[in-house]
């Protein structure tokens, strides 16, 4: 299963020490949300048992600059994330095949309905649920984060959207160990499978688009094999 941070200076903590916090939690990875940041992916994967996974999350006000940080960090990162939380910004993501995940689309004044769940499934955008605000929140904040992650698990379970799970960490401090996320995930209606398969589906998703990047791909179902030359 793998966890999905905010590196410094987007998040609190540095891109290694997360890591090595994930990997004491027993992650198998790492994927590191990045948009300022740029760690040094290589020292930090030969320091760390786990997978480290690069990320750029495009954060953009409209749809119009979201498209030019796409258009801009695709090619350079191994995931593409574009935060939701508005009803413009969430239907755009999930209309892009280009665009991974779709992360806290419940955030501010976003809404998320079965045209998008729908849209979501037939592109590929997977949906975030954003545990965050549930670990972090308290009061009307946290009742009101509850019910928008209800309604998203209804939608996305119903039309068969592809989804992760994060518990969206800013720091190493906020990590938290999957069984924990489990644990939250079950007490506000969601299964322990369901939880697990968010959390592990980052990691699915960065294989895939490794295989997808590398020089072997041609097309799907189609890859060049590797032949030893006789002596």
């Amino acid at each position: 299963m793998y966890e999905a941070a905010h590196a410094y200076p987007d998040g609190e903590s540095t891109a290694a020490r997360l890591a090595d916090t994930a990997a004491r939690y027993g992650y198998d990875g790492l994927v590191v949300r990045a948009r300022d940041a740029t760690p040094d992916y290589e020292a930090i994967r030969a320091a760390t048992p786990i997978d480290v996974v690069d990320a750029v999350e495009v954060v953009a006000d409209t749809p119009d600059r979201a498209s030019g940080g796409i258009g801009n960090y695709r090619p350079k990162a191994t995931l593409l994330l574009l935060q939701g939380g508005t009803n413009a910004l969430n239907r755009f993501a999930v209309e892009q095949e280009r665009v991974d995940v779709l992360t806290r689309p419940m955030a501010h004044d976003g809404d998320f309905n079965h045209v998008l769940a729908r849209a979501a499934r037939e592109n590929g955008v997977r949906v975030e649920f954003d545990l965050g605000p549930v670990l972090r929140l308290d009061g009307g904040h946290r009742v009101q984060a509850i019910r928008n992650l209800r309604k998203l698990r209804e939608l996305v379970d119903h039309y068969d959207a592809p989804y992760v799970v994060s518990g969206t960490p800013r720091s190493h401090l906020q990590l938290r160990a999957s069984r924990e996320l489990v644990a939250v995930g079950e007490t506000i209606g969601f299964s322990a499978d369901q939880i697990r398969e968010g959390l592990a589906e980052w990691g699915r998703l960065a294989e895939r688009n490794r295989r997808l990047t590398s020089e072997s791909f041609i097309a799907p179902g189609v890859e060049k094999a590797s032949h030893e030359e006789d002596d």
